[in-house]
């Protein structure tokens, strides 16, 4: 199969996403092929990417047990817009 998806010889386009959590923000819901992560534990945050890959509103309103919320970080001289994880209220949906 992996062959026929580099060739390009399938009948039609083939959709494939990538969600990290159930929240599917990367379309899985309108796809052929959904990948869904699970995550066992509190994800680790990186402050420097996360105020450009995420929408930070999006991800606080997203989280069911409001176990995340926004919060400004010192990253060098910078001062960046990005989230903090409440591990205890935490229920590891990504």
């Amino acid at each position: 199969v992996f062959t026929d998806f580099q060739s390009m010889r399938l009948p039609a386009p083939v959709r494939i996403s990538l969600a990290c959590c159930i929240n599917m923000c990367g379309a899985v819901h309108c796809s052929d092929i959904g990948v869904v992560g699970i995550h066992r534990k509190p994800p680790m945050i990186d402050h420097e990417w996360t105020d450009q890959l995420c929408e930070i509103p999006l991800a606080v309103s997203a989280c069911p047990t409001a176990a995340v919320r926004p919060t400004k970080v010192e990253v060098g001289d910078k001062k960046l817009n990005s989230i903090a994880i409440k591990n205890d209220r935490c229920m590891y949906c990504g």
